[in-house]
């Protein structure tokens, strides 16, 4: 068989991980096509590197622009590469523009897609996100929901005949990595100059919290409020947002800190007190290593986080400076995202329709 997988930001790389190693495993031909959404190193190359991933194959090197740019630029050049591998099954992740070009792209070359994270719905269709993984699900041939409420979304939508559930690819790659650090201290305590347990981690990069001054300038005063450090993961769009509307991180809790690898940013995570985020993986990740998180979202595609009691919603500054500060979550063994073999369950999937 003949796999052809299609990524471009940092949270397809995570995803693309075990299922690279599932798929070399079972003898399957795996095609890696990077589009170059992400462009900057710590947020693509690295990754291929801290989690073992073959170097692509294609590289598309599309870069910025807006959704439309972004996304026709995708669409343009993989029909060539489509064309010329002519793979068994086109294999997207997620819900970026990169996922939607190569579903678009595939179907309208009649070749099969499966679509890796299926059914996640946040039901806010201001979301660029939310209309990528809606229209991805209806254009593919197989749903891989990673959770039976993902499954339910998609039988509402009439999906259910195309939808099967293998759990969260996310939960195989996050628990392979734990497991390797070995209680190594995290290098963000000696780069950022704080102590296990004594800091928070931030990552702030959606459209809705960065594009309105008003409201970036709004989370930029509760993160600088908070009674512990919040060593703030500073994404590109961030930092360029951020100088355009002349806010200033310094003075208070916060500490400015480049990305980090994904191994890093797993090690900072276990080693906080706590997670403020609008990351989808970060909120589940967060979850997974049993760490309070608070999203600055009015909604969540991982209910179960919230649902558990590990994960608060919040948007405005009384909300994330009370939701950072809450008292610590009742312990759960619930496992709502899998066991740790998601991606082995995806290849025999693809594997066993091939034909």
């Amino acid at each position: 068989m003949k796999l052809l997988s299609v990524v471009g930001a940092r949270p397809q790389f995570v995803k693309l991980a075990p299922i690279a190693h599932a798929a070399a495993a079972a003898g399957v031909e795996h095609v890696i096509v990077h589009t170059g959404q992400h462009y900057d190193p710590m947020l693509s190359d690295v990754f291929f590197t801290d989690l073992s991933i073959p170097a692509p194959d294609v590289h598309l090197g599309v870069g910025s622009g807006s959704h439309g740019q972004q996304t026709g630029a995708i669409l343009a050049a993989l029909d060539g590469v489509l064309e010329r591998e002519r793979p068994d099954w086109v294999l997207v992740y997620g819900d970026t523009n990169s996922t939607l070009a190569a579903a678009l792209s595939a179907v309208k070359l009649h070749l099969p897609v499966a679509h890796l994270e299926a059914g996640l719905r946040s039901f806010n269709r201001a979301m660029p996100e939310e209309h990528n993984r809606v229209l991805t699900d209806h254009a593919a041939d197989l749903l891989l929901a990673p959770t039976t409420v993902a499954a339910s979304h998609l039988r509402a939508e009439g999906l259910g005949g195309r939808t099967i559930v293998v759990g969260d690819v996310m939960t195989d790659v996050l628990l392979t990595v734990r497991d390797s650090l070995s209680g190594a201290p995290a290098s963000v305590l000696t780069s950022a100059g704080v102590s296990a347990g004594d800091f928070y981690v931030a990552t702030i990069h959606r459209a809705e919290n960065t594009d309105d001054p008003v409201h970036l300038a709004e989370i930029a005063t509760s993160l600088k409020a908070l009674d512990r450090p919040v060593v703030l993961l500073a994404h590109p769009r961030l930092v360029a947002r951020s100088a355009a509307a002349g806010i200033d991180w310094s003075g208070g809790a916060v500490v400015l800190h480049p990305p980090l690898a994904y191994p890093d940013l797993l090690a900072a995570t276990m080693a906080s007190a706590g997670v403020v985020t609008d990351s989808g993986g970060l909120q589940k990740e967060a979850f997974l290593l049993r760490v309070p998180c608070t999203t600055v979202r009015t909604e969540t595609e991982w209910v179960e986080t919230v649902e558990l009691g590990w994960n608060v919603l919040a948007s405005s500054a009384q909300e994330i400076f009370a939701g950072v500060q809450r008292p610590a979550p009742e312990p759960t063994e619930a496992a709502p995202y899998g066991d740790g073999h998601a991606a082995e369950r995806v290849i025999q999937e693809l594997v066993g329709r091939v034909g």
